[in-house]
């Protein structure tokens, strides 16, 4: 005789407390809250701040009116802020590819493995950046005096009459030298770090492949290091755009070839502590931060596209 056997039933799964699964999605907000509250208080607050400003003027009936668009339509009527656009236009053109065709040629030149001293030539090429802009802009500010710095010592030394660094048609380019000089060597070690990183096994192909060294740098280095190679770009951009240290330092030092409106950053700088338009300075501001995004945003989309 047999006996019929009960099925076996699924095991049950103990409820869930109640409020558990709340107190799970409020973990996540509690370890990322500092960030936020901190992000939203030194990044959106000011710009947020800066947008409510730019819709307002002093006027000497009225006081702080609220003006809407009026301040944006103004700057994109100003001349002295399209000069400036212009002017760091410029010098975006110029000195970024030369300063990243630079770092570019001394970062493969230490990958190669065939510079003798190739760690203290990175840290000297590097050591530059540790300086403060501050400091090299006032060296080689003196050093371009043709009064009392090395252009002076040289031109008497040798009675010759060397060009004016800090003259009208040479201090944009004495300041792409000062920020080449300075951002080399921090350009130089991001496409190091990412030359590092190559797998051996594609220089091993490549040598059974004959390949020669120039082949290896257009086949294998450059496009592995097109990430880094867009990076950089995208902060050079940034940091053409927001040229102000260099022109500012250097003002005393050349009044008659840079005015208060040589750069946007200066420009805004000089409308909102000098001549007291707050309002007026905040537009211009978001107007450069929008073509500073757009123009990253284009770079980045360009370079990171497959195929490009």
């Amino acid at each position: 005789m047999t006996t019929l056997q009960q099925p076996a039933t699924a095991e049950r799964r103990p409820a869930r407390p109640p409020g558990r699964g709340n107190r799970r999605s409020w973990t996540g907000w509690g370890f990322i809250g500092p960030f936020v509250a901190v992000f939203a208080l030194v990044f959106l607050a000011p710009i947020v701040y800066s947008i409510y400003l730019s819709l307002f003027r002093d006027q000497l009936i009225g006081g702080n009116t609220f003006v809407g668009a009026d301040n944006y339509t103004q700057a994109l009527q100003d001349e002295q802020f399209w000069a400036s656009l212009g002017r760091v236009s410029l010098f975006l053109a110029v000195q970024v590819p030369i300063m990243l065709g630079i770092a570019l040629l001394i970062a493969l030149a230490l990958d190669s493995g065939r510079l003798y001293g190739r760690d203290f030539f990175r840290i000297a090429i590097f050591l530059p950046y540790a300086v403060p802009a501050v400091v090299a802009t006032l060296m080689w500010g003196f050093m371009y005096g043709t009064r009392f710095g090395l252009v002076g010592d040289i031109n008497e030394a040798f009675g010759v009459t060397l060009p004016d660094p800090l003259s009208t048609d040479l201090v944009l380019a004495s300041i792409g030298n000062i920020v080449t000089w300075e951002f080399v060597g921090y350009n130089m070690l991001i496409f190091y770090a990412a030359l590092r990183v190559i797998p051996h096994s594609l220089y091993e192909a490549a040598e059974i492949d004959g390949a020669g060294q120039i082949r290896v740098i257009t086949a294998i280095k450059l496009p592995a290091i097109r990430g880094a190679l867009v990076i950089a770009t995208i902060f050079s951009i940034i940091g053409s755009f927001q040229l102000f240290n260099e022109p500012s330092i250097l003002r005393p030092l050349a009044r008659n070839a840079i005015t208060t409106d040589y750069t946007p950053n200066f420009y805004t700088y000089s409308l909102s502590f000098n001549g007291q338009q707050h309002n007026y300075s905040a537009a211009v501001a978001i107007i450069m931060g929008l073509i500073t995004m757009v123009i990253a945003y284009v770079v980045q989309l360009r370079g990171m596209r497959k195929g490009a």
